[in-house]
């Protein structure tokens, strides 16, 4: 059954509302040594050509043979996608011309691929839950990489790539925006790093889409689709859609109609731009291949590859919310990368097994550590500052020996110096000042140079807070902010 418009996602056009429809065909590079049906290596960057099999090259009489770690990879990521499992699946020829496919045709699956329909849930950020069907995932090929400015005659082939495994993930068209469409990718890139099924690293093609766009008048029946090839950016992702998207109102507002088409995102100009006519299933002529039996697979292989899955990031964050009580926004940016989900379990927890104040550490990770290594274009697998680092940090805070303001200084010297927090506060003394009678000193010479502001405070409370800034300026950020602001009000003679 197609999904329901949601207005929210409406496109203003000239002549009334249009709506959207997506559906994304991602292509995910397996985590493999080895390819797909050859021993050749999936290793990046090599010298052109270097990790190329004779089964690679197409050479006559040689024969694929399936690697069994690709299977399981693709079962997991099915499991990951709560998808059904095909225990008997086929590998097809998919015949056409592709300059850098040694074979002349991709071996895929078509009628019978190896896992059937899923669901991804995906948080929006307005709060709801988006729901997106998974019509199929299969297994196939991926092909070698033709390079054209090195001559300028000639084309040269690179056939590294050749062979690799992946797996395409085709969603159903339950897509209304290009928002929606970025959330989705990003989950699926989520969950597929989680089950360390495929690295996701769309820089280097591990992770790209096809992208199939339609409008239509709310309620009516799907409209014609244009499919944009090869799309490698999250970001770019989206603007292709929206693009299109406006393309297709404007061409059927002006009295024309949508080519069935294959076209490509050109990311400098950031529009779509024709490329082919479409192609059908047909027109590739699938079979099955002749030189790969059928793929059976036993329920107990499934179900060991079942037991052994990781913690996905649907469950660790319900997990967070019940255990640690963070907000759903707090354990949805925590658990969207692995790496960060294990440095907060790491962090909350101490030395000697109890927790930490987990809703500090929560804070702490998401503004300063997430804000600093966006800002450096770190990853979280690269922090100058370590979990145990950052607990040791949170541990003085909670002792009182330093204040939030010293904290981040402190923060600060780790990352840039390392070290051991506490051998740090006590070298540089930086310990926050609790002595309530140094604290009172300062106190009362404030007071007693600002008359005209005491009278402020007294009419109106919420003046109280120039006092404290004053107070912890004089003390070099060391006071203790809790025992000045007692100590102001009782001074005062503020409740």
């Amino acid at each position: 059954m197609d999904a329901p418009a949601r207005p929210s996602k409406l496109i203003r056009g000239a002549s009334g509302d249009w709506e959207v429809v997506v559906g994304l065909e991602v292509h995910a590079q397996v985590t493999s040594h080895a390819k797909l049906f050859s021993g050749a290596s999936t290793e990046f960057g090599g010298e052109p050509n270097s990790h190329v099999s004779l089964v690679d090259a197409a050479m006559p009489g040689m024969l694929p043979v399936i690697n069994a770690e690709c299977v399981a990879q693709a079962v997991r990521t099915g499991l990951g996608l709560n998808a059904k499992v095909n225990l008997r699946s086929v590998f097809d020829r998919k015949n056409y011309f592709y300059p850098d496919l040694p074979q002349g045709y991709q071996i895929s699956q078509y009628k019978s691929p190896v896992m059937g329909e899923g669901v991804v849930v995906v948080d929006m950020p307005e709060g709801d839950a988006l729901r997106v069907g998974i019509e199929r995932l299969h297994l196939e090929q991926d092909a070698g990489k033709s390079v054209h400015d090195q001559h300028p005659s000639m084309s040269f082939v690179d056939l590294n790539r050749s062979g690799v495994a992946l797996m395409e993930i085709v969603s159903k068209p339950d897509i209304r925006s290009a928002e929606e469409a970025k959330a989705y990718v990003s989950k699926l890139r989520s969950i597929l790093r989680y089950l360390g099924t495929c690295d996701g690293d769309m820089e280097k093609g591990s992770l790209r889409a096809d992208v199939n766009v339609s409008v239509r008048r709310p309620g009516e029946p799907l409209g014609t689709r244009c499919e944009i090839k090869n799309v490698n950016s999250i970001r770019f992702i989206g603007q292709a859609i929206e693009h299109e998207a406006r393309r297709q109102i404007d061409v059927i507002e002006d009295g024309g109609t949508i080519e069935q088409e294959t076209r490509l995102f050109d990311p400098v100009r950031g529009e779509t731009r024709s490329m082919r006519s479409k192609e059908e299933a047909h027109d590739y002529r699938y079979f099955p291949d002749p030189d790969l039996l059928p793929l059976e697979l036993t329920q107990d292989y499934v179900d060991a590859l079942r037991r052994a899955l990781p913690e996905l990031p649907d469950a660790k964050k319900a997990r967070f919310i019940r255990d640690f009580g963070l907000t759903g926004y707090d354990a949805g940016v925590l658990v969207a990368e692995r790496a960060s989900a294990d440095y907060f379990e790491t962090a909350v927890k101490k030395p000697d097994g109890s927790s930490r104040d987990a809703k500090v550490a929560a804070n702490w990770i998401i503004n300063e550590l997430f804000g600093r290594l966006n800002k450096e274009g770190r990853e979280i697998d690269a922090s100058p500052v370590s979990a145990a680092q950052l607990g040791a940090i949170l541990d003085l805070i909670a002792q009182g020996t330093i204040s939030g303001k010293i904290a981040k200084d402190l923060f600060e010297i780790v990352w840039s110096e390392g070290g051991d927090p506490q051998a740090i506060v006590e070298a540089r003394g930086m310990k926050q000042v609790t002595d309530l009678g140094a604290i009172e000193r300062v106190v009362d010479e404030i007071i007693a140079k600002n008359p005209d502001k005491v009278n402020d405070a007294k009419t109106n409370p919420k003046a109280i807070g120039w006092f404290v800034g004053q107070a912890m300026k004089a003390s070099g950020g060391k006071a203790n902010p809790q025992a000045v602001n007692d100590l102001l009000r009782r001074k005062l003679g503020i409740g």
